[in-house]
């Protein structure tokens, strides 16, 4: 990661003060803060928290954050209105959707840097391990919890967790879902599956003004609980997790809250003045680099949005640019994932993309790679080869490349249902920002045409948007990026 000098770091523990101060000064405590209730979802039918309890759950699993975090800004209004203690739990599940132990390194650490300021928060924050429907309404039947506030994941594993919990929970238990990862709550952006960003676009920004506001702070508990906890136990954490545990942890993002705003206020003095036109050179340092911290919600989205609209002045195009990324096409992947649970099949697809590709699954390859030639850059295209070793070594793969990568697995495997199997399973494995929406709607946008339209037909592909080595020429220096990524060399980012 680029190192700041002096009078950046500077600036980088100013804006993390900003942020500390506008929790103690703010003019509007939590419990005078008008709450948007259009980002709840209730799950059940009951309003009011079960009576004589303990405590008030939130449930953490996508936002692992303590600051501008709407969940749980949520449940410890919910605490403070009923005058009890508020917890945290988190449940490290074994395996989880092809992730390996670069993924679970980064995600504890988080998580780490979430108990120490839960201490200061007076906060009981607990790390449970095991199947999370299972060991969460243990914990809400042992400790007498008194509702339960969960985070939105729109993937089908998340999904089956909160419906089964919700299906065994107590009669008398509320549970509510809060969406803080994006803007604008995916439930409330549209209420059904839309066809590309065009047709979502306008349906966020005249949402905007609504939900992109400034965030209440998160205060110092006043209610402790008198129940004597198990310590986290971080050093055997790791234990038990069932993972690919030769994939090597990443040094150039380092997990938490603070280290997320580092990394914006790098990318505001540094990068953001040349995004707008440079963001699709995998040459040029212009992208944000925060799809890590944004991935397992360490920073807010929201947060980092209200930070560089501060820029648009100076860097209009950038700016626009930026906010149509990390708004617009961020949350249409989640409206795809939420209202379409074939989201990592073909049958997912459009019918003109499921169309188009069963017309051409028998065209005849002029390369056949398996899994184990991809996964190990075994190719004959240079450029590719290095897009995967990129991947590999660094957990990142530029965003532009991403999808000529995701392109030719479906040119070289021998059906589209491989193809989309196996850039998912590579994407989720290596990527420090995998198991995402992002991520399967990027492999299905690439394999499937999914948010895009058909295109002059060709072999294989169809219909489907090709793209191919002589075109990624005319965009960058292919030979100065395989030079530095040909081979397997550092986890450093630059």
């Amino acid at each position: 990661m680029e190192e700041l000098n002096p009078f950046k770091r500077r600036k980088v523990f100013d804006l993390l003060k900003k942020f500390e101060d506008n929790r103690k000064n703010t003019s509007e405590s939590i419990m005078t803060f008008k709450f948007n209730k259009k980002r709840i979802k209730r799950l059940n039918n009951l309003n009011d928290i079960k009576e004589n309890c303990n405590g008030i759950l939130y449930w953490m699993f996508r936002d692992i954050r303590i600051q501008d975090n709407w969940a749980l800004l949520f449940a410890q209004k919910a605490a403070l209105k009923n005058n009890v203690p508020l917890h945290i739990c988190f449940c490290l599940i074994s395996n989880f959707l092809n992730a390996s132990i670069r993924y679970y390194k980064f995600l504890l650490k988080g998580l780490e840097e979430i108990e120490k300021e839960c201490k200061k928060l007076n906060i009981n924050f607990h790390l449970l391990h095991g199947e999370p429907n299972i060991n969460i309404l243990k914990f809400i039947k042992i400790y007498n919890m008194g509702a339960i506030i969960t985070d939105f994941y729109p993937l089908k594993l998340p999904m089956l967790w909160i419906d089964n919990v919700k299906k065994n929970l107590p009669k008398d238990i509320p549970i509510c879902q809060v969406d803080a990862h994006n803007i604008v709550p995916c439930w409330y952006a549209s209420s059904k599956q839309e066809f590309a960003a065009k047709t979502i676009r306008n349906k966020i920004n005249t949402k905007l003004e609504e939900f992109l506001t400034e965030f209440p702070p998160v205060i110092k508990h006043p209610y402790t609980t008198k129940e004597k906890f198990e310590k986290n136990n971080w050093k055997i954490a790791l234990q038990n997790v069932e993972v690919d545990k030769s994939v090597k942890e990443i040094t150039w993002a380092k997990p938490g809250y603070e280290n997320g705003i580092k990394e914006l206020e790098n990318f505001l003095q540094n990068r953001l003045k040349k995004y707008g036109d440079e963001r699709n050179n995998p040459l040029s340092n212009a992208i944000s680099n925060l799809s890590p911290w944004f991935h397992f919600g360490m920073i807010s989205v929201q947060r980092c949005i209200l930070e560089i609209k501060e820029y648009k002045k100076l860097y209009k195009k950038s700016v626009e640019s930026f906010m149509e990324e990390a708004i617009i096409r961020k949350e249409l992947s989640d409206n795809f994932c939420f209202y379409n649970e074939k989201y990592d099949l073909i049958e997912g697809a459009y019918p003109w993309a499921i169309e188009t590709l069963n017309k051409h699954r028998k065209d005849k390859r002029k390369y056949i790679y398996f899994l184990n030639h991809l996964e190990n850059s075994e190719t004959h295209d240079d450029l590719w080869n290095a897009c995967q070793n990129q991947m590999v070594t660094i957990g990142k793969m530029h965003g532009f490349l991403r999808m000529y990568w995701a392109k030719k697995i479906l040119e070289w495997t021998e059906t589209p249902e491989i193809a989309l199997k196996w850039a998912n399973y590579l994407n989720n494995k290596y990527s420090i920002d995998g198991c995402d929406p992002n991520g399967y709607v990027g492999c299905m946008w690439s394999i499937c045409g999914v948010h895009d339209h058909g295109w002059p037909e060709r072999d294989i592909f169809g219909k489907i948007r090709y793209m191919n080595y002589e075109g990624c020429k005319r965009k960058f220096n292919i030979a100065e990026f395989v030079m530095k990524w040909g081979k397997k060399k550092t986890n450093e980012l630059i």
